[in-house]
């Protein structure tokens, strides 16, 4: 038997009687009015079989990285009923994003615009936010995490080396399908060990994509990505 633990924008969270918990994912999407919109913080709309087309791609990228050698919470996922167990995993704080950008798009260069040009490449550069819609997600650096007791200086360098590792391995497989990776965002938690590992999901709602200069939808891109 199941028991629902938390119910989410995008996601159900279900504990399992074996110790493991399992994640239901719907076919709410983030938005407004009506439109997508993955930045957004609140449900705008249901799009039939979004939960089940984010299931496959982040199946497709979990198994990736685990084979890797990476640290996940992936244990299997049931497609039919667009399901994934995953192993127990603590977040960090009350949740945290971490993005990986590997241009200046977005936010990132509403922020830093006069310092640099739109579009330009960054080195994989991560930041890290606070999951807290009230405040708009507030930006955190490394010494805020460690100063509030979120993490410790060798959680944030793993959590760091983790995503840089884990964007590389998406954004090389998007290349391989002629698709540009611009930006993307990961959650992370730790074990009982305080190991870090990648949990949530990789669909494309949480990434910026382009092909040939122009920007790809979410939708589209899930399409593309399994043609």
């Amino acid at each position: 038997m199941e028991k629902l633990v938390y119910t989410g924008k995008t996601k159900n969270v279900f504990e399992l009687d074996n110790g493991n918990y399992m994640l239901k994912f719907k076919d709410d999407c983030t938005g407004k009015d009506g439109v997508f919109d993955p930045g957004e913080n609140s449900v705008g709309l249901t799009i039939e079989g979004v939960g089940d087309v984010n299931l496959r791609m982040t199946k497709y990228f979990f198994e990736k990285i685990n084979a890797a050698g990476i640290r996940t919470h992936y244990i299997d996922v049931d497609i039919e009923n667009t399901t994934m167990e995953v192993k127990p995993a603590t977040v960090f704080g009350n949740g945290l994003e971490v993005i990986c950008r590997h241009k200046a798009v977005g936010s990132f260069f509403k922020r830093y615009g006069e310092y640099i040009e739109e579009g330009a490449d960054l080195p994989a550069y991560v930041e890290t936010t606070f999951k807290n819609d009230d405040l708009g997600d507030p930006l955190v650096t490394k010494d805020g995490l460690i100063v509030l007791g979120i993490m410790t200086a060798e959680q944030y360098e793993d959590l760091k080396d983790m995503t840089q590792k884990i964007t590389q391995i998406v954004a090389d497989d998007l290349l391989e399908k002629g698709l540009v990776l611009y930006d993307i965002k990961f959650e992370f938690g730790y074990d009982a060990d305080g190991k870090v590992m990648l949990i949530d999901e990789i669909a494309s709602g949480n990434m910026r994509v382009y092909k040939n200069g122009e920007y790809i939808d979410p939708m589209t891109l899930s399409e593309l990505f399994f043609a």
